[in-house]
């Protein structure tokens, strides 16, 4: 009698709870039938899952109320030559047309402690659901490990402390462990998506102007569609950027961060041993249109 009194108020907040918590949950589907979750991240209709979800497939975000949007995709981070594992960034962010969404409460992950409760909800198999369990791991790793079922369909979806707060993004399951990504990875994710960026990989040199070493920048890859897509070209060693010479990598990393879109940069380079400056408009990503 009294273990059932008791019981009652616990399991009305964690219903209570688990409600709250999949009105700012979405399902994630595809033409090819596989589903996954999202996470209402802004009530402006910005959506966060993982890259893995929505890579290479339209796709279609379905709120608790019933409705259903196609969405934008931006660029999924889960570009080649960066490791999952390492960064924990199997992300991607959707953009909707609808405003005023139930919009998750998000809290920092830092504050957890082995042992916390916290939940899992997602679509598994095309159903909403919410299951519960306990941080297992809190280490030095960019993820956070939970002892709590998931299953095909949750991935994408919130990982919630037991103030129903979003602290991660579950991504995968290892040995019976949950893996979410935590809470400031996503922030840090999209502050990159919301900064300028040139497109290329490069790699510090030594090369010789007027006799004399200096430092360049090797373009050893240019992405297709990026900024620097029509004026660079592999091979091209960046010697300056808007009229100053490179002292070091730092010097051309920041002058690109605090450009806004729109804005030019003035790159001057080395071509096949001959100098040339070119202007580079930063121009917003364009979304993938997705239906």
């Amino acid at each position: 009698m009294s273990n059932t009194t008791l019981s009652n108020p616990i399991n009305a907040a964690i219903a209570h709870l688990a409600e709250n918590l999949r009105r700012s949950t979405v399902q994630v589907s595809t033409p090819n039938g596989e589903i996954g979750s999202g996470i209402i991240w802004r009530s402006n209709g910005l959506i966060i899952t993982n890259a893995h979800v929505v890579s290479g497939a339209s796709a279609i975000v379905q709120l608790a109320d019933g409705r259903s949007f196609a969405a934008q995709v931006t660029q999924p981070d889960d570009r080649p030559g960066r490791s999952r594992r390492r960064w924990g960034r199997d992300l991607a962010a959707l953009q909707i047309e609808a405003t005023d969404l139930p919009a998750a409460a998000i809290a920092s992950s830092s504050n957890l402690r082995v042992g916390d409760l916290v939940f899992a909800v997602g679509h598994p198999h095309g159903q909403a659901s919410v299951t519960m369990g306990i941080v297992h791991t809190q280490s030095q790793q960019p993820w956070i490990q939970a002892d709590i079922r998931l299953a095909p369909g949750n991935s994408g979806g919130p990982l919630p402390d037991a103030q129903g707060r979003v602290v991660g993004v579950n991504t995968m399951i290892v040995q019976g462990l949950g893996f979410a990504i935590p809470s400031e990875a996503i922030e840090t994710f999209l502050q990159n998506e919301s900064r300028p960026r040139l497109g290329v990989t490069l790699q510090p040199v030594l090369v010789s102007t007027s006799g004399q070493p200096r430092l360049g920048l090797l373009v050893l890859t240019v992405e297709s569609d990026s900024p620097a897509a029509d004026s660079l070209l592999v091979g091209d060693v960046l010697i300056g950027v808007d009229g100053w010479p490179l002292r070091n990598v730092n010097d051309f990393t920041q002058t690109i961060a605090t450009k806004q879109f729109g804005e030019s940069v003035q790159i001057d380079l080395l071509r096949g041993g001959n100098r040339q400056t070119q202007s580079i408009e930063l121009a917003q990503p364009e979304r993938m249109q997705v239906a």
